[in-house]
């Protein structure tokens, strides 16, 4: 009877599903072989070898886009295969291919191992992956898990920094609290939904996401699920940066490389607002519940974010409290699903918009920065314009995209998820978000005045030079990313086609 039960079990195990995710294993293992075999003069070329290979695999991605698998679940109800789970590997596997692009930059001005770090992104990038994907509370916690201390060694790679060995403890321990109340969370929902009692027959113990939801529609106010959807809420909105859980973003985006604080910015948040949106559903039953919840956290985020953003001085804490707010921004289309379907979609394309943004504006400062680059003032840019004119478009279009201004794509996303929150009769989460688009407009024009015009700056000591940051040059690589994100940001703003048309209309 057992040894039917584990062929069954193995007869369910598509390992062609999960082919992506194990070429990037591969990848990663091959990196460090290369290191091993290759002599010490040719490690160079490492770096290289991995972001060509994950290209081919995005390529490979985007040409089989629709898999076999798609509307499948897997690996006895652990994974669970979508059209948007496939869209969220492309988004993946591109952020994960500019992290990579950003580390050949920035570890050049670094005496730190090169090769470490593009085994440790592709890695979490295979774990996200993996999270996106998953149907099972406990592949949910093992992924999400795998990913965050994955972080944790990123964050803090720079070891000879200070600032970055404080954002990594800091990373850590503010990690190690969330993943707490998440596992607590998790075990609160365990309890009731394996409770023989109260578990629909032949679901007791069973903590895939299709059973918990069933549970939850069958029992609408139960004390303990709603602790636990609350707890789970937290854990997942710690990873997003949301109010109250946003506390460590400003340090952590500060002292981290800005290839990681990129990671960060847009793969970390992008997998937390995708699991979000899974967890909606799951938790739909008691939407009385989750809706005031994430409401009350949009508005806290939404102001926090932009009102703490107009303050800062150094670039990496405002760009990170920028992404407070667009958090928020983003929890108003997760609200608004629960009415308006389409939501989902200006989620996603509001995400893709974002990537486009965020890497503009960090491929900028990663090459702006000199070797400490936690020390970056927005008087560091100031003529950026004239002594490097490439440089500064590409900034200008990023911070535009971000602030909302039309006609770049960031304009569109933030107007297909304010028409969904006002078709969700949001009214009132609408207003608030349209006031912090205004506010943001300040700092993120400040950040480009300072690029674009000469502005009066305390002289230098006496003795000392002025603080400017050394400039390095753009090699073709960078410069053809750099090029293409600008360019997708505003072809994205004139014309959606095809990717409104899949995620929204679909």
């Amino acid at each position: 009877m057992n040894l039917e039960l584990l062929q069954s079990a193995a007869a369910d195990n598509r390992w062609g599903a999960l082919f992506p995710e194990l070429l990037l294993g591969c990848l990663a293992l091959l990196l460090l072989v290369l290191e091993i075999v290759l002599p010490k003069k040719h490690h160079s070329a490492i770096p290289s070898v991995a972001i060509l290979g994950q290209i081919a695999l995005l390529i490979a991605l985007i040409v089989h886009f629709r898999t076999g698998f798609i509307g499948m679940t897997t690996f006895n109800g652990l994974l669970r295969h979508s059209v948007e789970g496939q869209f969220m590997r492309v988004f993946f596997l591109l952020t994960s291919i500019l992290v990579s692009i950003l580390g050949v930059v920035s570890l050049s001005r670094q005496r730190m191992p090169r090769i470490e770090f593009f085994h440790i992104v592709i890695v979490v990038s295979a774990a996200m992956m993996l999270l996106v994907q998953s149907h099972h509370f406990v592949l949910f916690f093992v992924a999400l898990e795998t990913v965050t201390i994955g972080f944790y060694i990123l964050v803090s790679y720079y070891r000879t920094n200070p600032l970055s060995l404080e954002a990594g403890l800091k990373y850590l321990i503010m990690g190690a609290l969330s993943s707490s109340i998440l596992l607590f969370g998790i075990v609160l929902l365990y309890g009731v939904v394996g409770n023989p009692a109260l578990a629909p027959a032949g679901a007791a113990g069973s903590m895939d996401f299709s059973s918990v939801r069933q549970f939850l529609a069958l029992h609408p106010d139960n004390f303990l699920a709603k602790v636990g959807i609350v707890l789970v809420l937290s854990g997942v909105a710690f990873k997003i940066g949301t109010v109250p859980f946003q506390i460590w973003v400003p340090d952590v985006y500060q002292g981290a490389p800005t290839p990681v604080t990129a990671f960060l910015a847009v793969g970390s948040k992008a997998a937390g607002f995708a699991v979000l949106i899974v967890l909606a559903g799951v938790f739909a039953p008691y939407q009385k519940l989750v809706i005031p919840v994430l409401a009350s956290m949009a508005v806290a985020t939404i102001l926090f974010g932009n009102l703490a953003a107009l303050t800062q001085f150094n670039v990496k804490r405002l760009i990170g409290l920028s992404g407070v707010s667009h958090a928020g921004y983003l929890l108003i289309g997760v609200i608004a699903a629960y009415t308006d379907p389409a939501a989902i979609g200006a989620v996603y394309f509001y995400l893709f918009a974002y990537l486009l943004a965020s890497f503009a504006v960090f491929g900028v400062m990663t090459h702006v920065s000199g070797s400490n680059d936690a020390e970056q003032e927005l008087e560091h840019y100031a003529d950026l314009a004239k002594t490097h004119p490439f440089l500064a478009f590409v900034l200008a279009v990023g911070l535009g995209s971000l602030a909302g201004i039309p006609p770049l794509a960031g304009f569109i996303g933030k107007l297909m998820i304010f028409l969904t929150a006002f078709h969700a009769g949001l009214y009132v989460l609408l207003g608030v978000a349209i006031l912090g688009v205004i506010v943001s407009i300040y700092y993120y024009f400040g950040w480009i005045k300072a690029a674009f015009f000469a502005s009066w700056r305390l002289p230098a000591p006496a003795g000392e030079a002025q603080a400017d940051l050394p400039r390095v040059a753009v090699g073709w690589p960078a410069k053809l990313a750099l090029g293409s994100l600008a360019l997708g940001s505003i072809v994205l703003g004139f014309y959606q086609g095809p990717l409104v048309e899949w995620l929204v209309l679909r």
